[in-house]
């Protein structure tokens, strides 16, 4: 397996982010339209209308734990450690990162949030057992 292949998954969360983006944007904009948010409002970020607050709040919960995520990433690659073990569990982070922003961004039950993150964080602290362990070898 070619170690660029651990690329696939942070460019599919960098989609997931721009995603959210222009979700948030939409939100925003239909808020406004409706009469609920000014846009002067938004210049602070003090009173997120309700329509784009999931959204906001899940917008920020991209830049947290996927930063170790883009960081082990690049580090499995550059030690040469990119092998299949590596990226399946890149894969399955980034499975759980959508999955988180579709319950976060719909305003469903936290239970399944923090389980969706608890899968997230496990896989991502598996992921960085990988790289100690190849370069301790």
């Amino acid at each position: 397996m070619s170690q660029t292949a651990i690329i696939w998954p942070m460019i599919a969360h960098v989609l997931l982010v721009y995603i959210v983006y222009v979700l948030m944007l939409v939100r925003r904009a239909a808020a406004v339209k409706a009469g609920n948010a000014k846009v002067s409002q938004f210049r602070e970020n003090k009173d997120e209308p309700s329509e784009s607050i999931f959204v906001r709040n899940n917008l920020a919960n991209q830049f947290e734990l996927p930063v170790l995520f883009h960081a082990v990433c690049l580090a499995l690659a550059v030690t040469g450690a990119a092998g299949s073990l590596a990226v399946t569990l890149a894969w399955i982070f980034i499975t759980t990162r959508y999955a988180h922003a579709y319950v976060h961004i719909t305003g469903g039950r936290i239970g399944h949030r923090q389980k969706l993150f608890g899968l997230g964080f496990l896989v991502l602290a598996i992921m960085w057992i990988t790289l100690a362990i190849h370069i301790a070898a």
